[in-house]
């Protein structure tokens, strides 16, 4: 059953996500090479806690961190670790929080360091699909406008792998609620978009082919062929028109400008 949301109840929602956002700009301002993914995890978790939040993964179906940090080939769902983070590498960090009843959820890719120049284009065609997909979130659209959309630009445009297994998910008391919004699809199919309908989109697009593998520990996805894989993710409203973004870059890449070992996507 899909749970539409009143306009008071975005707002909450919105108060949620916030906190992802300023969550994803503290842990930015400490990526570098030689730190451990472990550390940046609990930068999150204090930071989400000295504003009033708990971590929504943390503890989420047994995830056992505040943070889903994946590196390079890892697609989604990577444990915090020991592992020192590396020039060259690409950091996928997905964030949730609860305040106030309701889920905040949000992704970025992070460059570390100096990148390889295909390995930046992943990055910002991952990013751009994102913001397509966006703009078909509206009223009278349907789920496949949205998904298509997507795969248009980064698969068709660009020629890189769009998992097809993970996809993005309604929001709101749950972290994720009916309908599921996949990043392959046609146009004008799916679910009919109504007002008041909260929903994570979030593309997981890879360098090379789609396929996809589990690895041992039961959560992490990494890309069958070991080529990286990049994830950006809001959660919006549809509410007319034109989507209400709850989450936002704004801070995060505020961030990213002032720490010098960051290069911008």
């Amino acid at each position: 059953m899909i749970i539409y949301k009143t306009d008071e109840e975005i707002e909450l929602l919105r108060h949620s996500n916030l906190i992802v956002s300023k969550t994803h700009a503290e842990v930015a301002k400490h990526i570098r090479p030689g730190i451990q993914t472990l550390a940046l995890d609990k930068i999150a978790e204090e930071f989400i806690r000295d504003n009033n939040a708990i971590p929504g993964f943390k503890g989420y179906r047994g995830f056992p961190f505040t943070l889903c940090m994946s590196v390079n080939e890892e697609v989604v769902h990577g444990f915090p670790t020991k592992r020192e983070l590396k020039s060259g590498d690409i950091l996928s960090i997905d964030c949730g929080t609860i305040a106030n009843g309701f889920y905040g959820d949000s992704a970025y890719t992070y460059a570390v360091g100096e990148i390889a120049p295909k390995v930046k284009k992943l990055l910002q065609v991952t990013k751009e699909a994102l913001y397509k997909g966006i703009e078909q979130a509206k009223v009278g659209n349907r789920m496949g406008d949205i998904s298509s959309a997507i795969q248009e630009h980064s698969q068709g445009r660009h020629g890189f792998g769009v998992v097809q297994e993970m996809v993005g998910h309604g929001v709101g008391r749950e972290l994720h609620e009916k309908p599921e919004v996949p990043n392959y699809g046609r146009r004008n199919t799916g679910v009919k978009l109504k007002k008041g309908l909260v929903i994570a989109i979030e593309p997981m697009i890879n360098l090379g082919k789609r396929h996809i593998e589990q690895m041992e520990d039961g959560w992490t996805i990494v890309t069958k062929d070991r080529k990286p894989s990049a994830h950006f993710e809001h959660t919006i409203a549809i509410v007319g028109e034109k989507a209400d973004i709850l989450s936002t870059f704004r801070y995060t890449e505020e961030s990213i400008k002032k720490n010098k070992e960051l290069t911008e996507v």
